[in-house]
């Protein structure tokens, strides 16, 4: 039997670990969504660090990282719902359609190693995630997914999640505009 374990992101280990992973999902999941040229100029292995870095510092969003023995296999942000996005594609501090979801818990970012898929990690990792935010008192919870992302869409619905008719339009320059779907959840 294979050993996982949780970990709290709070080194610069941590943050580099769930930075690599967010970008090779970018680069596997959005590539024939967001621009070659963008994605390639942006989407870096350390391009999340110091979001990772402040999040923690701040208090603003828990990293969790699923490991594999000493390997780490996903990773997800978490906490409570952002009215600013600071994600890939938006301006910092940009308007969020969240205000009335503030009091609700978020899975900010979700991601596993597009070498792990199909081993029930990411599940393992969202199941944890979900009984965090409970814990923390949130009655619930929801996490956007792209429009065409219909593997992570199976995925959500999986995991008790449904469209409450509700987006967010990413632009990414110079002329993308990609649609986030809110899924949400009773917790």
């Amino acid at each position: 039997m294979e050993h996982l374990r949780f970990v709290d992101a709070c080194t610069e280990e941590h943050f580099a670990a769930m930075s690599c992973i967010h970008a090779l999902g970018w680069r596997d999941t959005y590539a024939q969504a967001v621009p070659a040229d963008y994605m390639a100029r942006e989407i870096t292995d350390n391009r999340w660090i110091p979001y990772f870095r402040e999040n923690y510092r701040l208090g603003q969003a828990h990293g969790l990282l699923l490991y594999r023995g000493d390997t780490p296999v996903a990773c997800l942000n978490y906490g409570r719902a952002r009215t600013e996005n600071f994600n890939a594609g938006v301006k910092e501090g940009s308007d969020f359609p969240n205000q009335d979801y503030a009091d609700w818990g978020e899975i900010i970012s979700f991601y596993a190693h597009p070498q792990e898929r199909g081993r029930g990690y990411g599940g393992i990792l969202m199941e944890e995630a979900l009984r965090r935010l409970r814990a923390e008192g949130y009655q619930n919870a929801f996490v956007f997914v792209l429009r065409e992302n219909r593997g992570a869409r199976r995925f959500y619905a999986a995991h008790g999640f449904a469209w409450d008719g509700t987006h967010a339009d990413i632009p990414f320059p110079p002329d993308t505009v990609c649609v986030d779907l809110r899924y949400v959840r009773r917790l």
